[in-house]
């Protein structure tokens, strides 16, 4: 596929050995000096399936780029690095190389969640507002423990970097607020390419996606005026549920932030109720430009 929806694929070279491919507004979309919108996937799909529903939607409004993350889709590197800032540090090198140096509102979903709140700490005068759905500002070990035996999984690989098409179809079921309409062979094909690309690699992700929990520190964000942070939520969630959204604007973010929450809804929000989702963004977006 070489042009989608107003992108189009670009491999860049962060540093030598790390590869993230972009799909990149097309050069009518960045001759109109759009403000840049990143979507940030999580685990299971790449960037071009999970936000397959809000490209279309803000291609026309924004320069919209949808990277893939390391050992997702073509992205790789050869550092041992893991981290969540490492992978942060790449996104915020390879948007440079394309020439987006400030002003982006970043939309994470689940692990790319925590990726774009690295980014808008790590990155301030680059990232102007951070939309998250179904993740935490940090992964903590308490949080952690609770979701997995929530689910009934002894780890996250377990649960997301599933071993059998079995398991495939049952983390699609936990994610999903009412079952999706996939053929047995799209499932089966979904799980092929996951097992074919980096498992060993996206496990070592969610070892180091984990920190302990004094080691959690809250990110002064809203001290910074130009920074908005807007939590869109599947208010049926079994992954990552409301209360963790709730805790974080209220106690966390002592309010400042906003939440919105999506009924019939869950961890994929974003695919299972696309024009609610794509409203509520939309809404949040027109606000910044307001200001």
């Amino acid at each position: 596929m070489k042009v989608a929806v107003g992108t189009q694929p670009e491999a860049v070279e962060i540093e030598e050995g790390t590869v993230i491919n972009f799909w990149v507004p097309t050069t009518s979309a960045t001759k109109n000096h759009l403000p840049p919108l990143v979507f940030l996937h999580g685990f299971g799909f790449n960037g071009i399936l999970t936000w397959q529903f809000q490209i279309p939607a803000f291609s026309r409004s924004h320069s919209v780029y949808v990277p893939d993350l390391l050992f997702f889709g073509c992205s790789f590197t050869q550092n041992p690095r893991r981290s969540p800032a490492f992978m942060a540090e790449c996104l915020a090198k390879g948007l440079r190389k394309l020439g987006v140096e400030r002003g982006c509102t970043v939309v994470g979903f689940s692990y790319g969640g925590i990726v774009a709140f690295k980014m808008a700490e790590m990155f301030p005068e680059m990232v102007r507002a951070v939309v998250v759905t179904g993740s935490g500002m940090e992964f903590t070990r308490s949080v952690s423990r609770s979701g997995l035996e929530r689910l009934g999984y002894g780890s996250w690989a377990e649960c997301l970097v599933p071993e059998t098409v079995e398991g495939m179809q049952k983390l699609l079921e936990i994610a999903a607020y009412k079952q999706l309409p996939l053929p047995a062979r799209v499932v089966k094909d979904a799980w092929e390419v996951s097992r074919s690309l980096y498992p060993k690699e996206r496990a070592e992700l969610l070892e180091e996606m984990v920190i302990e929990d004094h080691n959690f520190k809250v990110h002064p964000y809203t001290q910074c005026n130009f920074q908005k942070i807007h939590f869109i939520w599947g208010e049926n969630d079994r992954l990552i549920n409301m209360e963790v959204a709730r805790h974080q604007q209220i106690r966390l973010l002592k309010g400042k932030a906003t939440l919105q929450s999506i009924e019939k809804a869950g961890h994929l929000v974003q695919m299972e109720r696309p024009w609610v989702f794509n409203g509520h963004l939309k809404k949040f977006l027109d606000s910044l430009n307001d200001k």
